[in-house]
């Protein structure tokens, strides 16, 4: 297991409860009583830190290393049945951006989703999860696929941006989001966007208009990174805390000002503790809001989306 520098006094506790447990296997003494007395010490300490998280520290475990992302999600909630679906018929096959049909019980839904690495070689395949403009534009043709056989689509948003690369501004990146954005709003099926990680930016609205948007406890969703925003505006990362604290990026800043429709609760220090708890509190999520978005019609469905978005923010004549 990794460690965020705010979650020292965890890892202690976990090391002496491993040399509790060593002690007794290998001096054949009874340390069962010890060894209970940390657990207890480590869940008070667990619960004493993850109860008043910072968005810096929030921020942090959305970048854990061992969180789930988006093909864990989709293999964990599918059970074996998601068939992946490649290329976007016109440039290649983007790695950062994966997609494809799948069953939650019986009901098969599109999954569409930004997809990082789990190891260095893993991080450059995937670019790390940032998308080219093929990635988007495999997105769209995946979404206008589900909406041809009328299947609800579910995306997965994990990316601290599009790809920033020459390569693709020459191929159109901003206006294959821009495009994307523009077709998610026509959609004449059930949409529900997730944030499971990092928000950022047009990377991660390109895949986010849904009628029903939510996020994970621990993650962000901003216009830019508290890195970036620090840089920007005092030549430095040395204050992205401060950027962190004034993006409002959090979940529950989200939920505040009505731009999520709520907040999917994770297991007691992160997600990357208990999987199956994880992707189970997303399941449910996701049948509740579909048995929901399923009464309304095609036409109410795109209407209702496009409202949602529109009514945002104070327009001032």
């Amino acid at each position: 297991m990794d460690y965020l520098p705010f979650e020292e006094p965890i890892k202690s506790l976990y090391e002496s409860y491993e040399s509790c447990r060593l002690e007794g296997e290998q001096k054949g003494v009874d340390t069962r009583a010890k060894c209970i007395a940390i657990e207890d010490k480590i869940l008070a300490k667990k619960k004493q830190i993850y109860s008043k998280l910072t968005p810096w520290q929030r921020v942090q475990l959305s970048r854990h290393p061992n969180r789930p992302y988006a093909l864990d999600f989709i293999y964990g909630l599918t059970k074996n049945t998601f068939i992946e679906l490649h290329g976007d018929r016109n440039f290649a096959d983007d790695k950062a951006m994966v997609g494809g049909f799948g069953k939650i019980d019986e009901q098969t839904f599109m999954f569409i989703g930004q997809q990082k690495g789990k190891n260095t070689k893993q991080r450059q395949y995937r670019r790390f999860g940032m998308s080219n403009p093929e990635g988007y534009r495999k997105a769209m043709r995946l979404m206008k696929l589900a909406e041809k056989f009328g299947k609800p689509i579910v995306t997965f948003i994990d990316t601290p941006g599009a790809y920033p690369g020459l390569e693709a501004e020459e191929r159109g990146q901003g206006q294959a989001i821009a495009q994307s954005i523009y077709e998610m709003m026509k959609l004449s099926v059930p949409v529900i966007c997730i944030v499971i990680g990092e928000g950022a930016s047009g990377g991660a609205l390109g895949i986010g208009i849904g009628n029903r948007v939510y996020m994970l406890e621990n993650t962000w969703y901003s216009v830019i990174s508290p890195e970036s925003c620090s840089s920007i505006l005092w030549r430095s990362w040395d204050y992205k805390e401060t950027a962190a604290e004034v993006l409002k990026l959090t979940p529950q800043d989200m939920k505040k000002q009505g731009i999520i429709d709520g907040i999917i609760p994770e297991p007691l220090g992160g997600a990357h503790y208990d999987y199956y708890e994880t992707f189970d509190n997303v399941k449910k999520v996701i049948k509740k809001e579909f048995l929901n978005l399923q009464k309304l019609s095609p036409e109410k469905l795109a209407e209702e989306r496009q409202s949602k978005f529109l009514d945002f923010g104070i327009f001032k004549g």
